[in-house]
């Protein structure tokens, strides 16, 4: 029973990226980004508890990867697949509604699948990838590309609002994800190994300072959080390499 208990918690966020799909079809992606968020947190913590009950498994491994190509993946594919089928009634107070005809290139949103389903798959056959991470986790991108639709709706900026409803900069956050995931940098692991600070000295900092951006800049600060991830993460590398 107590080596369910981790995999239960990935069978939780699996459930919230199946919801999502449900929202997703229907244009509601303030509630697509709540769901996916909440799997998200699950994703977070199930690998956490596993190590803490001592029942880390193979199948919990590939279970979570599954997991996370549907809430990481499938998800944020159909986010930009429904911005691009966009019928919105004012930039000011968000709503969409689908189109019945779809443009031919909001089939690019896609990518961002293929791309996380093979970045999960190498990551499962990496054995160099359990304390850092090569390339950007499926999960830190899909929060990048949820992000959207809380921008949209909550900070109503006109020329903000215009950018991310362009056609060319939804095909470029499509291709963007497919590099970021898969680009050969090491960023480290946001997953805790216990609750001491002395182990995680670098994920807390960050954290905190990720905290402290989204209380300036609320959902424009996860653009420049994600940013920063793969810049600290550069950073910490060379840094570490010279001691």
């Amino acid at each position: 029973m107590k080596a369910f208990i981790p995999n239960f918690i990935t069978l939780l966020n699996l459930l919230m990226g199946c919801i999502g799909i449900y929202f997703a079809m229907k244009g509601e992606l303030i509630f697509v980004a709540y769901c996916s968020a909440l799997g998200i947190f699950f994703d977070f913590f199930d690998g956490l508890v596993a190590r803490l009950l001592k029942v880390s498994s193979e199948l919990g491994k590939q279970l979570d990867s599954l997991a996370d190509l549907v809430t990481s993946g499938v998800v944020p594919s159909l986010v930009v697949f429904q911005l691009f089928r966009k019928d919105l009634i004012g930039l000011g107070s968000f709503h969409i509604s689908i189109n019945e005809q779809t443009p031919w290139f909001a089939f690019t949103a896609f990518a961002i699948t293929l791309g996380s389903a093979y970045r999960l798959a190498k990551f499962n056959i990496d054995s160099n990838q359990t304390d850092k991470f090569i390339g950007l986790p499926t999960p830190a991108n899909a929060i990048l590309i949820l992000s959207l639709p809380f921008i949209l709706n909550y900070e109503q900026i006109d020329w903000i609002d215009e950018l991310i409803l362009n056609d060319m900069f939804l095909i470029g956050l499509s291709l963007v994800s497919v590099v970021l995931l898969n680009m050969k940098v090491e960023l480290f692991s946001l997953k805790l190994k216990s609750f001491r600070f002395s182990e995680n000295k670098v994920v807390f900092v960050f954290l905190m300072v990720s905290l402290v951006l989204l209380v300036l800049l609320k959902f424009l600060s996860i653009p420049l959080i994600i940013l920063s991830y793969i810049l600290v993460s550069i950073l910490f590398k060379k840094n570490t390499a010279k001691h």
